[in-house]
């Protein structure tokens, strides 16, 4: 069993606060269901915390994924290999911040999880970092943003698409996990941290809640 963390760069730029994060709980999403044991969600936000404004339709209602901080933003690659998948044809849906909105959309997770990968983690973007892995996922990712292909030789830090509202997601996000092979009903997780977006260097795996600046 693999227990020594795969090293990652920060796969954007900006103001982002970690969520589901395994430094909090592992499983991190509750599941080892498609290898997410150690996955990690990433929210863009303002300056002051928001990941967007509150007005009515966040407290009743469903909001349009373009009023969100993180949507559209550039994801990079935080990795370098080959890609070996490269999904974009899935819808960015509505977000749901609303607890009204959150219960019927709960209640439908095992429709989405019995439809597969594609319907979980909608446009996505594997990275092999080696010919037999280790297999590192991107998912959430905009429709019609993927700008890399299946056979793509990409470098850490190469955009390759921009963070969505697609698959299960409740809100732009973005979606970062390792597995030991991409056969999805048996992939096993792999530890996961993060170089540090600071000049003062090490890895780190932020905590759910924390804040900080890639840049």
């Amino acid at each position: 069993m693999h227990t020594s963390p795969v090293v990652l760069r920060l796969p954007f730029l900006g103001r982002w606060i970690a969520e589901n994060s395994p430094a909090n709980r592992v499983p991190s999403h509750g599941t080892h269901l498609f290898g997410t044991t150690f996955a990690i969600d990433f929210i863009a936000v303002d300056e002051r915390g928001r990941s967007a404004k509150r007005d009515w339709r966040s407290v009743l209602a469903t909001e349009p994924p373009e009023v969100f901080v993180g949507f559209g933003a550039p994801i990079l690659a935080p990795a370098s290999g080959t890609v070996v998948a490269a999904i974009d044809g899935e819808l960015d849906h509505e977000a749901r911040r609303s607890q009204l909105t959150l219960i019927p959309y709960a209640l439908s997770q095992a429709r989405r999880v019995r439809k597969g990968v594609r319907a979980i983690a909608g446009n996505h973007v594997v990275i092999a970092m080696d010919s037999a892995g280790p297999f590192v996922l991107i998912a959430h990712l905009q429709r019609g943003s993927v700008s890399v292909a299946v056979g793509s030789v990409v470098k850490v830090g190469e955009t390759i698409g921009s963070c969505g509202n697609s698959g299960n997601s409740t809100q732009p996000h973005v979606h970062v996990q390792i597995t030991d092979s991409t056969t999805w009903p048996t992939a096993r997780g792999r530890p996961i941290s993060f170089e540090r977006p600071h000049a003062n260097g090490g890895n780190w795996l932020p905590r759910n809640g924390e804040a900080f600046t890639a840049s």
